[in-house]
């Protein structure tokens, strides 16, 4: 929010600069001041107009789409559109106000002139917005490739040995009595989705049904140490297998769920965890319940959940709708996401 005000405020302070520097240019020794603020400021609101129009419709739906043919008409048709409407505009200033009692301009000559002015100022105020708009985006991927780049060295450096860390839990299951199935099994799936992380997400892309399956793992190992007035509910749409997705995008969120679910004897403890797919469009919902003795003291604001946010924003940039509610007796996250299909 705070950006698009100052973009708004950056925009009006350059628009009135621009009016300065043309009422300082343009100042005649035959033409009283106030005509000159009064004819700059009228080409100043058809001019903007046209750019508005342009980079808020004809640049991105034409000229972005190489429909080079349609823009240049788009763009021709709503400058001589402004060209055709300052034409009274101008006849009624200059027979009330400017050239009272002597000769008029013809239409042709205000047409002309008009059209001539407003085309060289929209093309030269469009043409630096675009090369200023291709520098940013320059700008923008280099910040991305660091960014991978940092992310994937720091990758590197938080991995450890995966051989000695499954020698060492395949030593602790050996270790563990028979009779204790519940530990053997929490261990078994420990090392299940370890063995998911360290070898099958080193891709850009996995089949969700694995990721899916990580998750059932985390539950499991969750609904163990949980109490028994949890109620875990894992919702999953037929129709979603087949599809891929970049690794561990939903963890974060359903961790985040078991870690502040609530704890209340007598009153609804809940984590649902939802799959749905529409099309190409997957949608995630995980919700649960939290205290609601003392809001304050919980807060779902993580490293996990920023961390989730900053991946999003790198791997689906523009292809992700992602919604957080936060109550005082719950907390719910529903995420849509485009699919990568096979």
């Amino acid at each position: 929010m705070m950006t698009n005000k100052k973009n708004n405020w950056l925009q009006l302070l350059w628009w009135i600069g621009l009016y300065i520097f043309w009422v300082m240019v343009f100042q005649r020794r035959a033409f009283a001041f106030s005509q000159t603020l009064t004819v700059q400021f009228c080409y100043l609101l058809f001019i903007a107009a046209n750019f508005y129009f342009n980079t808020l419709f004809t640049i991105p739906v034409f000229l972005y789409r190489k429909q080079y043919f349609a823009f240049a008409v788009t763009m021709l048709t709503g400058i001589l559109v402004t060209a055709c409407l300052r034409v009274p505009l101008a006849m009624y200033l200059n027979a009330h106000l400017f050239l009272v009692n002597k000769p008029q301009p013809r239409g042709v000559e205000l047409l002309t002139g008009s059209f001539l002015n407003i085309f060289i100022w929209v093309v030269c105020i469009i043409a630096g917005k675009l090369i200023v708009d291709r520098f940013r985006f320059q700008q923008y991927l280099d910040d991305m490739a660091q960014e991978k780049a940092r992310a994937e060295l720091d990758f590197l450096n938080a991995q450890f040995n995966p051989h000695f860390l499954f020698n060492s839990i395949n030593s602790i299951y050996g270790h563990i009595d028979k009779q204790n199935t519940t530990a053997r099994s929490m261990l078994l799936t420990f090392s299940e989705m370890l063995r998911y992380q360290l070898y099958e997400c080193n891709t850009e892309t996995i089949g969700i049904d694995k990721e899916i399956n990580y998750l059932r793992n985390y539950v499991a190992m969750q609904q163990a140490r949980k109490e028994d007035s949890l109620v875990v509910q894992f919702c999953i749409d037929d129709n979603i297998n087949g599809s891929t997705i970049a690794p561990l995008l939903f963890v974060a969120f359903v961790e985040n769920a078991f870690k502040y679910v609530s704890n209340t004897e007598d009153a609804r403890n809940e984590v649902t965890i939802i799959f749905q797919k529409t099309e190409d469009t997957l949608l995630f919902t995980c919700f649960n319940t939290k205290e609601t003795i003392d809001p304050n003291t919980i807060e779902h604001k993580g490293i996990g959940i920023t961390n989730a946010k900053r991946r999003l924003a790198l791997l689906y940039p523009g292809k992700h709708d992602l919604k957080i509610e936060d109550s005082a007796d719950a907390y719910k996250v529903t995420l849509k996401l485009h699919l990568h299909e096979n």
